[in-house]
């Protein structure tokens, strides 16, 4: 499950992301309003935790923008505890929560666990996504096209990012940061390895789309027909 955070706060971005990675969710980390503004319009994502006073574009402008677009992901503010008139102007600009700082690790694990609930239970989106001739059930992580098959977690994940995202190129980086980040054996091999699966998963249940990309460079799905 992909989790948006956005935090100007070194310290306390890196917090936030070891502890949501420790329990199990994939998380993309930004450091000021545009850039959360940027990532949540090109992807999906299952809740954002923002920070609202950040430079370049503060949370609250980023949020409202997101949500004149149409973007209802779920948003979890973070404010200090004299913040009172954000707190508010975030809520009416289309936050779903805020958490007040310094807040327990529990906590903040909590109100994430409810926004994610929250979505999934007002759109099956976040769980089940078609494009071409197939569809993946994430929860399941079950691919079907002209028949289906069962995916282990990784490739899921890794194959839903790219259903989420089609025709467009991601780096090999930017692969490996994303679904290897911190482990041992994150290289252009592992991702390739993984590409050369889905490939094969793809075939196997007749997928009129294929990942396209060389070893080392960038990755894609695309139509075949």
């Amino acid at each position: 499950m992909n989790i948006l955070v956005a935090e100007d706060e070194e310290d306390l971005k890196d917090v936030i992301e070891a502890v949501l990675d420790a329990n199990g969710y994939s998380v993309d980390v930004t450091e000021n309003g545009a850039q959360l503004l940027e990532k949540a319009s090109a992807n999906e994502y299952a809740a954002i935790v923002s920070d609202i006073m950040m430079p370049v574009m503060d949370g609250i402008t980023a949020v409202k923008k997101l949500r004149d677009a149409g973007n209802d992901t779920p948003v979890l503010f973070l404010t200090a505890k004299t913040e009172v008139d954000d707190r508010i102007n975030g809520l009416d600009a289309g936050a779903d929560d805020y958490l007040t700082k310094p807040f327990a690790v529990g906590e903040l694990l909590a109100r994430v666990r409810a926004l994610t609930r929250r979505s999934r239970s007002s759109t099956n989106t976040q769980t089940v996504i078609s494009v071409y001739n197939i569809t993946l059930d994430t929860e399941k992580e079950e691919l079907t096209g002209q028949n289906s098959i069962r995916l282990p977690a990784k490739e899921s994940h890794m194959l839903g990012f790219f259903m989420n995202n089609p025709e467009k190129d991601f780096s090999t980086e930017e692969l490996i940061e994303k679904f290897w980040k911190n482990e041992e054996n994150a290289d252009e091999e592992a991702v390739w390895l993984y590409v050369s699966f889905l490939r094969n998963k793809l075939r196997a249940v007749g997928a009129s789309a294929t990942i396209e990309g060389e070893k080392g460079y960038s990755y894609r799905l695309a139509g075949t027909n």
